[in-house]
C-alpha cells in the first residue's frame, strides 16, 4: 500500500506539469497545396510487387556482410566468457582482511 502511494505521489507532479504545457501549434504546418491533393490511390499489393528494384546485394556486398558477420560471431564468443579471472574469484572469495 506504500509503495502504491509512493509511486503516485512521484508521478504526479509529472502530471500537473505536462497537463499544463501549450498544445504545439500545428494549424499552418500543412500547406494549401497539401491540404487539397487528393487521397493517393490504392492498388492490389501485387502490383507493387512488380516494382520494386532488383535487390542492391552484389558478390562484393554479401562478401562483406559474411566477413561483419564472422567478426560479431567472434565478439560475442569473446563476450561469452567468464570477466572475472579464477585467480582474482579466489581472492575475492577469500574476502577483505
Amino acid at each position: 500500500m506504500r509503495a502504491q502511494l509512493a509511486i503516485a505521489i512521484a508521478i504526479l507532479p509529472w502530471t500537473v506539469f505536462t497537463a499544463c504545457a501549450p498544445f504545439p501549434q500545428l494549424d499552418n504546418t500543412v500547406s494549401d497545396t497539401l491540404r487539397d491533393a487528393p487521397y493517393p490511390q490504392l492498388v492490389p499489393l501485387d502490383a507493387l510487387d512488380t516494382q520494386m528494384a532488383q535487390p542492391r546485394l552484389t558478390d562484393q556486398s554479401m562478401t562483406a556482410m559474411e566477413a561483419r558477420i564472422q567478426r560479431l560471431r567472434t565478439r560475442a564468443s569473446r563476450l561469452r566468457g567468464t570477466v572475472i579471472d579464477s585467480p582474482t574469484r579466489q581472492r575475492m572469495s577469500r574476502g577483505v582482511n
